[in-house]
């Protein structure tokens, strides 16, 4: 199969890709040419994307942060709610202090954060 070698192959393809999602849904035949073409793309666009537009793993930083939004708390909501003062975290979330394994465990349950994001996994 051929690959997707520059950034203007990569834009026509995303282009190819919008167009051909006119013509195939659910109800089209996995053997539709138009099917096909898709589905050859979507491959090839997702094999380019993972080489020059990698998406890391979050940290638990990240995470968290992105918990505090999501549930609309406070730096000091968590704290509370994770029963440690705002100044530790808020060294937490700046990255200038490492979790306790206890306190990753309790910040994995009481955020509801995946234990393999806390592990770096």
């Amino acid at each position: 199969m051929a690959k997707i070698k520059s950034e203007a192959a990569y834009d026509a393809a995303l282009k190819r890709i919008e167009y051909l999602e006119d013509f195939v849904d659910d109800d089209t035949a996995p053997n539709d040419p138009n099917a096909l073409e898709l589905d050859m793309l979507i491959d090839l666009v997702e094999e380019y994307e993972a080489v020059h537009y990698p998406i890391g793993k979050p940290s638990l930083m990240d995470s968290i942060k992105l918990r505090m939004y999501e549930m609309g708390l406070s730096l000091q909501n968590v704290a509370n709610l994770l029963e440690i003062s705002t100044p530790k975290m808020n060294n937490i979330i700046r990255g200038k202090t490492e979790p306790s394994l206890s306190l990753t465990r309790n910040i994995c349950k009481k955020l509801n954060i995946s234990p393999e994001v806390a592990l770096g996994m």
